[in-house]
């Protein structure tokens, strides 16, 4: 019992952290680059938001209630980042992100739910014939919001170190952050079936 329940939580876990699907990794830094620890009541909610997006994607796709054309949730994930990168670039300096809760998680709830969608067909594999897939559903999202902590504890943690020992102002912490995350998206967005 404790072993399926750890495999599953693991595997949330290894969702978020696999180099080779990093586009996970992205969103959480330029959502979280922003921010410094005080905040951190701000970023945890913001997380669980995207966690609850990408819990419910997967939900309605695990019984069947929505499919997605998957070469344009692959083209719509790093226009997400690139949307979030952009905001960061300009309104740093602004406070932008301590304004206007309602858009800000709203926002990155939608794009919780485009990012699940984008699992969804692997995630239906690893379900199989289960009869307990809200349980196991439950299960993965524990370790999708463990592994998202630590890169959001992670790039709090870099802010600090920057803006305290090397002196970086805020604002050109979030836009050098934010710049390279662009840079990272734009071959993603080029790349996609969808433009093909």
């Amino acid at each position: 019992m404790f072993q399926n329940f750890w495999f599953n939580v693991e595997y949330g876990i290894n969702h978020v952290l696999d180099i080779n699907a990093y586009d996970h990794v992205l969103f959480l830094i330029v959502l979280t680059v922003p921010y410094m620890f005080k905040d951190w009541k701000r970023v945890f909610l913001l997380v669980s938001m995207f966690t609850l997006g990408h819990t419910l994607s997967l939900v309605l796709s695990a019984y069947n209630v929505v499919r997605v054309n998957a070469s344009v949730v692959e083209f719509l994930i790093p226009i997400t980042i690139m949307v979030v990168a952009l905001f960061n670039v300009f309104t740093s300096g602004k406070g932008a992100q301590r304004e206007k809760v309602g858009v800000l998680f709203l926002s990155t709830l939608f794009f919780g739910l485009i990012h699940g969608l984008g699992f969804a067909r692997e995630f239906q594999m690893l379900l199989g014939d289960s009869d307990s897939k809200l349980i196991l559903l439950l299960e993965f999202a524990l370790g999708i919001e463990i592994a998202q902590i630590i890169i959001v504890f992670l790039v709090l943690f870099l802010g600090y170190i920057v803006q305290t020992i090397f002196r970086f102002s805020k604002r050109d912490w979030i836009m050098v952050i934010s710049a390279i995350v662009v840079g990272l998206v734009i071959p993603m967005i080029l790349n996609s079936d969808f433009l093909k």
